[in-house]
């Protein structure tokens, strides 16, 4: 803005004018900013409060209202009257856009006129130079009247172009009178013709502007009509009839007749000017007086002539005649002048720097004409020289024989001699002209030449210089000679004189080292006289101080004692105590009882205490977690300390040799006091040295400043650039704010990329809801064609069903599909309209038999796989059961030979007399305790004898039950009545079978106890004696090496400083505090390797036990076959197979029939791995890829899809059969992306996987059509699951209430709602959750990705929160409190079955956001203004209609509560009125989310996938 001033003051444009001028520029701005209004089809209208029209109005100094008027009004002059019409809104908004336009034209010139004044001498004026920035051909998507006139600009400036380059070139060979052949060149002419000739575009736009309806549409048929058939450059776009093309000379360009008219015209209203003239505002004056001029000029022409001349309208020039005219003008300038050209090109589009697009760059240049340019030259002669320049220029390369003084011919004689070939270069007049390189020739042999010459030069100086330098050295030399000899003579005579000082100092050093060494040797026994007598001296403290320290520990000890004693006295007195408080307390507590029983109580009890309980709720479900997992670490504890045990006992003996050594160590230490005392000697000589180095550091404190100095330099530095990292930071702070824009627009991108899955996702549905339809609408005509040939038949049920099999038949083949429209086709004419009404309502009713007999059939089905699936289940319990009791009884059996064995040995024990264990004397306390074991033991024995009989005959039975049923079982009969009770067996006879003697038997397992019991007190004892020693031992290592630190430290901080003691001493702490983190760290390690140790271990144990059940399974049932001869083992080599499996051409609806229609889900979910059938679907289509077959490998998809369609469509409403084909879709779709052989799902195979992937054919397009099959699986699979879930969400959710007592009862005075279901079969949040997770254990036995299972649980949550939401708001009695409460018990409910399966982040809880917050809504305050404000900021999810009905229907259950006052609901209503949501009160049940399929790969290795027997698939063999 500065410079812009700055260059008007410069040009002489006072401050005024300037403001004026940017007062003009700032109206022009408002006037393009003021808005009209649309009345009507033909009336507009501004309102009077427009901001930028009053704004306008004052910078202008025009009334505002009238302004206002004609902005939006015109009139109409006729002969006799004027009329004043009103303007469209379209019309209107092109007045005022030509209006600032106008004005902006003429602001522009009253500019450039001052400019040209300010610029124009007083003298006359000969010549001139000017500079023409010419335009740019420009070629849009969207070309216009701008373009146009641009184009035809450049039309005009290229022929002027093409004309003076390509003539003044062959102008000059022809002047120079050279052999030259004439090139030709383009000519646009033609196109400048279809322009702006007669009847071209320009005067057909001129005359259709004249016209007065002329519209685009009719100026675009003219010029279809004129100019398509008769030129050449003029051409019409296929799909439009509002365009035209033009072929200029760069490129064609496609313009839009839209708006040509009206820009052509660019009509301003005289109104309007005249209301601009009647300003107050000087400049806008100055401006208008130009028009004002023009009108009296005219009108004087008129007057004299006498004659009425057309209307000033008439008279006005369109824009496309102005600029022809000023180009013409232009052009004519042109050609009067003598013009250079520059030609700029443009890089890149981007405007980057150090970047060239080539593709744009010659585009630029074909589009300029400058390839055409260098044509002409690379044909000619490119080089020129005159003859005396060029003389100038080689007269190097001749000889001065050579030269002439005719310049001419001693240029065609150097020429001949150098240049061989005469067409290289041509004679002229006054020029010689060259081809391309024979100058460069030139100038080689011209610099060969000046170098030799050099070469020549640089030799003669060179030894020159080499002479200079050596006489020079020469006299160096002999100076230097001189002056070292005198120098050797002076060094001669100063060493002898210092021998001679030497000696004399040698003599008084020697007597000063013998003195000190003497004194030294003095202060030495002096010191070790010291030291000797002080440690006698501590040695009898030490002494000492011991005995006193064992009087104090004794003391210690025996108060210890005394304590334990006094506890023990305590803790029974308490006991005594409480036993009799808790007598005290269960009378008052009965007391207590009796009073809660009524009514009064009851209500003071629960007024205020439902708020507490569903956090008292999740309090104990912590509670039960934080239990849960205390257990697991006490186990884990447990584990750990017995492993501790052993480990310390192992550790006991090593500290006792460890003892040991201390003691030994401890013999050292006088020593060690010894080699204290020589330390100390040499602390008195660091002592002296110390003063030294303190002279020495007096030097280095002046160093030290030095540095600082320099260092203050470097921090100056420092500083600057501190300021440049600023600086950078600023920068890269605009980076991220830039960073932050572009994943923002990410974010908004992928929000639309979800939309419009959606949609996709929707407009698919459709098309196969469409698809179903015709197919239904399809088999009614098939039907009806048949009936109308056969009129005198009736068709049964069976044949209804076999034609219904045939058509599911004709599913699967894609030909059948042919033949059947064909004769649809044939006959569709021959069918009347009440017959085939006839038909429809029979073939509506066949349906209706044929769904009724489906679901008997199926019904069946079930019932015979429950039936065999219960059977199933008692064989594999029963089995089970004996294995385990098998296992129990032999753990027994084997424990009473252990004791057997135990029972021996104390027997030999003790019958030894030489034995050091001598069984304790009769009435002794070990005697007794003995006894009560024994007797313990007795009963113990008595125990395990009755479990070991029970086993027993419990395994008959089930070995009875389980050869029931064989052929075997027909001779065992074996009833409960049979087995031998336990009463009746012979007690003594058991005991003597199971050990000899049982008394003995009974004292050892007692002895063992009392032996057990001393180990572990003796245990606990050591591992107290050896954690103590332990401690010991730590204790004292850390006291030497910080004895050691210490010492280390101190003599360190004796020699430094102040400053350099606080340093060190911090120093050591901070190593001190590391040293203790790294203990720590070591700690914490070793406790990791010991988890990471029982990790494994219990790993172990767990396959272990899981081999031992295998092999007894394998046991149990190698005893069960009776078979006659020894099993034998025959392995079979095993064959490398390559994945595929072959089939014969033809087999492919046997394949499909077996695989999918015939398909049972539940067997192959149970027994067979996940995604079977799409695994083997696909190894068939590897087969057909294989032999390169596309017409194989086309059927087989194609019947694959068809099949899976006529199941889904058959059985849709089967939760298990839509997921089970929902899963091996998908399965198939990765499988077709997997082995693709794309790069990017490449990545994830194995190398074999990746030789395996498919070679000949290239399945996107079915990729695509697998993508959509598995979209309409999943939706009907949402559907199946809603139709089951819809009776159970409304019964669970919301009718039954889980906690009786706190709920209440309901509201009086409402009817009772029934319920769906009987009151015996109340459905419970239980049985809603164990739906739900019979559907996610479904999903996952099928195979289904975690992905897609986790999108079915959101959508199953949104149907609860929909169905529970929209229930809530149509039942008044179920808006209250209590059932706020049980509503979020219940979503608590769900929110715990989401966190044990792992799905809390699969957005499943934000689906529950509108019922959560419906229940807060239910229990929260609702009194106040900010109660209020407190709901519309905590129901976000919630609609305002939503909010307000439950408000409405909000009804108190007890007495305590009350309604919700209309004020508050009025309150509520004021605050959401803004907010900008739908009206809508119910959810959306309906709406299913987008689905997403992501690339989930297999694992699973075609080669060792192995079809079973049970599919029927004998046909395929593994290749």
């Amino acid at each position: 803005m500065n410079n812009t001033r700055k260059a008007f003051s410069l040009l002489g444009i006072s401050e005024s004018d300037q403001m004026e001028i940017y007062q003009i520029l700032a109206s022009i701005l408002h006037l393009s900013n003021v808005e009209i209004k649309d009345q009507s089809a033909d009336r507009s209208s501004i309102s009077p409060d427009d901001v930028h029209l009053m704004v306008f109005c004052e910078l202008m100094g025009v009334p505002c209202e009238e302004m206002a008027h004609w902005l939006c009004h015109r009139t109409l002059k006729t002969t006799t009257e004027t009329y004043v019409k009103s303007f469209s809104k379209v019309n209107a908004v092109n007045g005022r856009d030509a209006l600032a336009k106008h004005i902006y034209a003429k602001l522009f010139s009253l500019i450039v006129g001052s400019i040209n004044n300010a610029l124009k001498s007083a003298a006359k004026q000969h010549s001139f130079i000017g500079v023409l920035d010419i335009y740019g051909f420009e070629t849009f998507d969207v070309n216009s009247f701008e373009q146009f006139c641009i184009n035809y600009a450049n039309e005009k400036l290229q022929q002027q172009f093409n004309l003076h380059v390509f003539k003044l070139e062959q102008e000059e060979y022809m002047k120079e009178e050279i052999s030259w052949t004439l090139i030709d060149f383009y000519d646009n002419q033609p196109c400048i013709d279809l322009i702006e000739a007669k009847l071209g575009v320009l005067d057909l736009l001129d005359e259709e502007c004249k016209m007065p309806k002329g519209s685009d549409d009719t100026w675009a048929q003219k010029l279809y009509n004129t100019l398509l058939k008769q030129n050449v450059h003029f051409d019409k776009p296929r799909l439009s009839n509002r365009a035209f093309i033009i072929h200029h000379f760069a490129d064609k360009v496609e313009y839009q007749c839209e708006g040509f008219l009206e820009k052509n015209k660019d009509t301003v209203n005289e109104e309007q000017i005249n209301v601009l003239k009647n300003s107050q505002f000087d400049l806008l004056l100055k401006l208008f007086e130009e028009d004002e001029k023009a009108k009296g000029s005219t009108k004087k022409r008129t007057g004299v002539t006498g004659r009425a001349g057309p209307s000033q309208k008439d008279n006005k020039k369109t824009v496309g005649l102005q600029f022809r005219q000023s180009l013409r003008l232009l052009m004519d300038t042109l050609n009067a002048t003598s013009p250079h050209y520059v030609r700029c090109i443009k890089p890149n589009d981007d405007k980057s720097p150090f970047t060239l697009d080539p593709m744009r760059a010659v585009q630029q240049l074909r589009a300029c004409g400058v390839l055409e340019t260098i044509r002409i030259s690379a044909a000619g002669f490119p080089s020129r020289w005159t003859y005396q320049e060029f003389f100038r220029r080689y007269r190097v390369l001749m000889k001065q024989k050579d030269v002439l003084n005719d310049r001419k011919q001693t240029c065609k004689n150097l020429l001949e001699k150098l240049v061989k070939d005469q067409d290289k270069y041509q004679f002229g007049k006054n020029k010689i002209f060259f081809r391309a390189g024979q100058v460069a020739y030139l100038e080689k042999l011209r610099s060969d030449k000046l170098r030799m010459a050099c070469v020549s030069i640089q030799k003669t100086i060179r030894c020159w210089l080499a002479r200079k330098k050596y006489l020079r050295m020469k006299a160096s030399a002999v100076t230097i000679q001189r002056y070292v000899r005198g120098h050797q003579a002076r060094c001669f005579v100063q060493g002898l004189r210092r021998t001679r000082a030497a000696i004399v100092i040698q003599r008084n050093v020697r007597m000063w080292v013998n003195r000190r060494h003497y004194q030294q040797q003095r202060l030495a026994a002096i010191t070790i006289q010291c030291f000797l007598r002080a440690y006698m001296a501590r040695k009898q403290y030490y002494k000492l101080m011991f005995e006193q320290k064992a009087v104090v520990i004794q003391k210690w000890v025996k108060g210890w004692l005394a304590r334990q004693h006094y506890k023990r006295t305590m803790a029974a007195i308490v006991l005594l105590q409480s036993c009799v408080r808790r007598i005290q307390a269960k009378k008052e507590f009965k007391k207590l009882k009796v009073e809660a029983r009524s009514v009064e109580h009851f209500k003071k009890l629960n007024f205020g205490m439902e708020n507490k309980i569903m956090q008292l709720q999740h309090k104990i479900n912590d509670q039960q977690k934080g239990n849960k997992e205390l257990r697991e670490r006490l186990s884990v504890v447990e584990k750990t300390q017995s492993v501790e045990r052993e480990r310390q006992s192992r550790e006991i003996e090593n500290l006792r040799s460890s003892e040991q050594k201390v003691r030994a160590k401890a013999e050292k230490l006088p020593s060690l006091l010894e080699q204290l005392s020589f330390l100390q000697h040499e602390l008195e000589n660091t002592r002296r040295e110390k003063e030294d180095l303190e002279e020495q550091t007096k030097v280095y404190k002046e160093q030290t400043q030095q540095v600082v100095e320099e260092l203050n330099m470097k921090n100056s530095l420092l500083n600057s650039e501190k300021d440049e990292l600023n600086t950078l930071f600023v920068e890269q702070t605009q980076k991220l704010t830039e960073i932050k824009t572009n994943v923002e627009n990410t974010k908004q991108m992928e929000k639309d990329f979800t939309e419009e899955r959606s949609r996709y996702q929707g407009l698919l549905s459709e098309h196969l809801h469409l698809e179903e339809r015709h197919r239904d609408l399809k088999e009614k005509m098939d039907l009806s064609i048949q009936s109308s040939s056969k009129p005198g038949h009736k068709r049964t049920d069976s044949n209804y069903s076999s034609n219904s099999s045939e058509f599911s038949h004709s599913l699967a083949s894609t030909e059948g599909e042919d033949s059947s429209t064909q004769k649809e086709d044939e006959t569709q004419a021959t069918v009347d309209l009440p017959v085939l009404l006839k038909l429809q309502r029979r073939v509506k009713e066949l349906e209706q038999e044929k769904q009724s007999l489906w679901q008997q059939l199926d019904k069946r089905e079930e019932a015979k796989q429950e039936k065999a699936k219960e059977v199933e289940e008692q064989r594999t319990v029963g089995r089970t059961e004996l294995d385990l009791e098998t296992l129990k009884r032999q753990e027994l059996e084997s424990d009473n030979k252990r004791l057997k064995q135990d029972l021996n040995e104390l027997r030999k024990s003790l019958t030894n007399e030489n034995s050091d264990l001598m069984p304790p004397d009769p009435g002794t306390r070990p005697y007794e305790v003995l006894m009560e074991q024994l007797t313990s033991s007795n009963d113990e024995l008595e125990m395990r004898k009755e479990e070991v009989l029970l086993l027993r005959s419990h395994m008959v039975r089930q070995e009875a039950l389980k050869h029931k049923d064989s052929p075997l079982g027909e001779s065992v009969k074996l009833g409960l009545s049979e087995i031998p009770s336990f009463q009746d067996i012979d007690r003594s006879l058991d005991i003597h079978t199971l050990n000899e003697d049982g008394e003995l038997w009974l004292a050892y397992e007692g002895l063992k106890e009392t032996n057990m019991f001393l180990e572990s007190q003796m245990q606990e004892q050591e591992r107290v004696h050896s954690e103590k020693c332990q401690s010991l031992l730590e204790d004292v290592n850390k006291l030497k090496d910080e004895k050691e630190q210490q010492q280390k430290l101190l003599a360190q901080s004796l020699l430094l400083p102040e400053d350099a003691r606080i340093d060190a001493s911090l120093k050591h702490e901070i190593i001190r505090l590391t040293n203790d983190n790294l203990e720590n760290m070591d700690r914490q390690e070793k406790q990791d390797k010991t988890i990471r140790k029982l990790k494994k271990q219990l790993k172990f144990y767990m396959k272990k036990v899981g081999d031992i059940e295998a092999n007894t399974q394998q046991m149990i049932d190698a005893s069960a076959m009776n078979a006659p001869m020894r099993a034998v083992n025959i392995t079979r080599k095993e064959k490398e197979y390559q994945g595929m499996l072959k089939y014969t051409e033809g087999e492919e609806n046997r394949l499909l029939k077996n695989l999918v229609l015939d398909l049972k889900p539940r067997g192959v979910a149970v027994s067979l791995i996940p995604g079977l059938p799409a695994y083997i679907i696909f190894m068939c289509l590897r087969y057909a890829d294989n032999v390169n077959n596309d017409r194989r490998v086309s059927n087989l998809l194609n019947s694959t899809i068809s099949s899976i369609k006529g199941v889904i469509k058959r059985r849709g409403g089967d939760f298990e059969v839509v997921s089970f084909w929902l899963a091996n879709s998908c399965r198939l779709l990765h499988c077709l992306k997997q082995y693709s052989g794309d790069e990017v799902f490449m990545t994830h195979n194995t190398v074999k996987q990746n030789e395996q992937c498919l070679s000949n054919f290239e399945l996107s397009e079915y990729q695509q059509v697998f993508g959509d099959l598995a979209i309409q699986i999943y939706c009907q699979l949402i559907k199946s699951m809603e139709n089951v879930m819809q009776p159970l969400i409304v019964a669970s959710m919301l009718e039954h209430e889980t906690i009786q007592g706190v709920l209440g009862s309901k509201p009086t005075g409402l009817r009772k709602r029934s319920t769906s279901f009987p009151e015996e079969e109340a459905v419970t949040v239980e049985v809603l959750l164990q739906r739900l997770g019979v559907f996610h254990t479904t999903m996952s036995q099928h195979g289904m990705d975690p992905d897609l299972i986790k999108q079915v649980v959101k959508q199953q949550f949104y149907i609860i929160c929909a169905v529970t939401l929209n229930h809530l708001l149509l039942r008044k009695d179920m808006c209250s409190w209590s059932k706020g409460l049980q509503i979020r018990y219940n979503i608590w409910q769900l929110e715990e079955w989401l966190a044990e399966r792992d799905l809390a982040d699969c957005g499943a809880k934000e689906t529950l956001e509108p019922l959560v917050q419906a229940a807060q809504l239910l229990q929260i305050k609702k009194k106040t203004e900010a109660d209020a404000q407190a709901i519309c900021s905590m129901c976000t999810a919630l609609t305002t209609a939503q909010i307000l009905k439950v408000l409405t229907l909000y009804t108190p259950v007890i007495e305590f509560e009350e309604r919700v006052p209309t004020a508050f609901i009025t309150t509520i209503k004021n605050i959401l009125k803004d907010r900008g949501e739908s009206a809508t009160l119910m959810m959306d049940g309906k709406k299913i989310f987008s689905v997403t399929l992501p690339f989930t790969p297999s694992t699973v290795a075609l080669e060792t996938i192995q079809v079973p027997a049970s599919l029927n698939l004998s046909f395929l063999t593994r290749i």
